[in-house]
């Protein structure tokens, strides 16, 4: 009967011991409560005893934690709108202040809160400034002024924020096509500025080849009359020093330049008569004694 007794206690004993012991992660920090009470707060690894059935545990991640704040369309100062997202990344400081902010939420209820105060601190800062200044390299300041307003205020959940970067920044979808059709616009008047100053400078090269040619070509020309003036004016003079060393040879050889010209050989016709001086060298010996009878008259 006794062994039926002490089983069951040493079930028990056993029992009891195990729930009194609890490990610490190192990724983890852990709250001890006793009637809903803080009573410990451990933030170290290792090994720890609380008192079974009186004391409760509540485990905290101790890691950076991330959160992402859903999109935004808001004004800017230029009256332009963007729709902006927001990503901060945060992690818990104050175990006690961040249970007392939170209660049994948790995580999920910081993460409500936190976007609660990062999404319009994002509003607040990029509504002061221009798109150009959202985009830009300016960019970086923008992001460190709105984490360091939201972790004044997070201060108060026990957490910190850690960074905040934008992650999405875009037109409205309304006002794409009309940002399009500007920038589309704008290019197109580039181009046609590009064009217009190339269509000018070609101008001014075709104008430039073209009097460049005009000139070697009037060149070109000027050279070669003075070389064919030279060359006719040589020619003449060896013409005129050889014709004159024999006039009546020259008259013979300039008839019969002149028969081979007036009679090609394919049935040419001349009506003329025949004691015209053309024939001379047809109707004598020679061209400078005449002839003392007429010829016969041509047959028909």
């Amino acid at each position: 009967m006794k062994a039926f007794y002490i089983i069951p206690a040493l079930v028990i004993v056993a029992a009891t011991a195990l729930s009194s012991v609890f490990t610490v992660d190192e990724r983890d920090k852990v709250l001890v409560l006793q009637f809903g009470e803080i009573k410990q707060v451990i933030d170290k690894p290792g090994l720890y005893l609380k008192v079974p059935f009186i004391q409760d545990i509540l485990k905290y991640d101790d890691r950076i934690l991330g959160l992402t704040t859903a999109p935004q369309e808001f004004p800017l100062a230029d009256n332009r709108r963007l729709v902006v997202g927001a990503f901060a990344r945060w992690r818990i400081v104050d175990l006690q202040k961040f249970r007392r902010a939170v209660g049994s939420g948790g995580v999920d209820a910081a993460s409500a809160n936190l976007a609660a105060i990062v999404a319009p601190e994002v509003r607040d800062v990029l509504g002061e400034v221009t798109v150009e200044a959202v985009l830009s390299s300016s960019r970086v300041g923008l992001m460190n002024k709105i984490r360091d307003n939201a972790r004044e205020k997070a201060a108060t959940l026990g957490v910190d924020i850690i960074d905040v970067r934008l992650t999405r920044t875009d037109l409205p979808q309304q006002n794409l096509q009309a940002t399009f059709a500007r920038m589309q616009a704008e290019r197109q008047r580039e181009a046609t500025d590009e064009i217009a100053r190339g269509n000018e400078a070609a101008q001014t090269l075709r104008a430039e080849a073209e009097r460049t040619s005009v000139e070697i070509t009037s060149e070109a020309n000027k050279n070669a009359e003075i070389v064919r003036g030279q060359a006719d004016a040589k020619r003449v003079a060896i013409y005129a020093a050889a014709y004159g060393k024999d006039p009546e040879f020259f008259a013979f050889t300039r008839s019969l330049t002149a028969y081979a010209k007036a009679l090609p050989g394919d049935n040419t016709s001349i009506v003329m008569s025949p004691n015209s001086e053309f024939f001379s060298y047809f109707n004598t010996e020679s061209p400078t004694t005449p002839p003392t009878t007429p010829p016969a008259a041509p047959a028909p």
